[in-house]
């Protein structure tokens, strides 16, 4: 594995990952205005094999090109069990690795298939001359195989960066009796999904990377859409792909705190401040309103208060110390 000489952000904002066709330079320049926090260039499921090669160059272009402002750039190869991973990576890294900010690679089996894509990129950034370890690895589970691993993948390189759920792979690696990609299958009563995405989150937070949802197919169904989001987002996921502009607004909506829970996140933050301080009493705990807080409360905040942060939100309230 790689040791990093970078100094990288790996905990990007990934609200929303706009899935872009790298064959379709019309789609890789709309992309660019789309208000998503990632978008990666697809090789993998949206190309097809003979479009395969002419999309590597599309993509190396769009990335040198390319206004990409405020987005994290992303390509998603195709995976190693395919004669096309090799030359998708050596391509696009050596054509546009300053420009590219991560490698996604599809249906992640075991630990090993990652550490061969990190020890490619360090050859690569090497020879090239690039920051050794600045491009990151996202994993993308797609089987039960790479579920059952995917503690082992999660540690696997210092470059990962997220864990990612690939539901329809995943529901046809499990025989799922459903065609409908993201929805609950018919005939069973809970939610069919859980165990899998609780899973990915707990590996992800066990190595500090971030778990992020996959597509829902039916792209004109926003509403639908937010149902799905929104049961990512309640368990703590980071975000979730998106395949049609019209989703955009509505990921990056879900995956954000409301400004009431945002505001209230920064008032506890500076209220433990606060107590704790010599000002206040270096007390472990104290009141914000009626409300008790202590450093349980304050770990909570920090969550709400970084999502915010990250989507640019902006406080409507302000802290003020009791009087003595």
């Amino acid at each position: 594995m790689t040791t990093p000489t970078a100094q990288v952000n790996r905990l990007r904002p990934r609200r929303s990952c706009l899935a872009v066709p790298g064959s379709n330079p019309r789609f890789l320049e709309k992309a660019q205005g789309l208000p998503a926090d990632q978008v990666f260039l697809d090789l993998e499921d949206a190309c097809a094999p003979l479009a395969k090669e002419g999309a590597r160059h599309h993509i190396v272009d769009a990335l040198n090109n390319g206004d990409w402002t405020g987005k994290t750039r992303v390509v998603r190869v195709n995976d190693w069990t395919t004669h096309w991973t090799y030359r998708d990576v050596i391509t696009v890294v050596e054509g546009a690795g300053p420009n590219l900010d991560c490698i996604m690679l599809p249906k992640v089996q075991d630990a090993q298939q990652v550490v061969a894509l990190d020890l490619l990129l360090t050859q690569i950034e090497k020879t090239m001359g690039f920051e050794v370890g600045k491009i990151g690895i996202e994993a993308q589970i797609e089987n039960a195989k790479g579920l059952v691993n995917i503690d082992d993948i999660a540690a696997a390189s210092p470059r990962l960066e997220t864990l990612i759920f690939g539901p329809a792979d995943f529901m046809a690696s499990i025989n799922m009796k459903t065609l409908v990609v993201g929805q609950q299958p018919p005939g069973y009563p809970a939610d069919a999904y859980h165990y899998i995405l609780m899973r990915i989150l707990m590996a992800a937070r066990t190595h500090d990377l971030q778990a992020i949802d996959g597509p829902f197919l039916q792209i004109r169904d926003v509403d639908a859409y937010r149902e799905v989001a929104g049961r990512a987002a309640a368990l703590g996921f980071d975000g979730k792909w998106v395949l049609h502009p019209g989703q955009v607004d509505a990921a990056n909506e879900v995956f954000s705190p409301s400004q009431e829970d945002y505001d209230h996140a920064e008032l506890i933050l500076d209220a433990y401040d606060w107590c704790t301080s010599e000002e206040g009493g270096k007390k472990g705990s104290a009141m914000l309103g009626d409300e008790m807080i202590d450093e349980a409360s304050r770990k909570m905040a920090l969550v709400i208060a970084g999502k915010g942060r990250a989507g640019g939100m902006q406080r409507t309230s302000k802290f003020e110390a009791p009087e003595a």
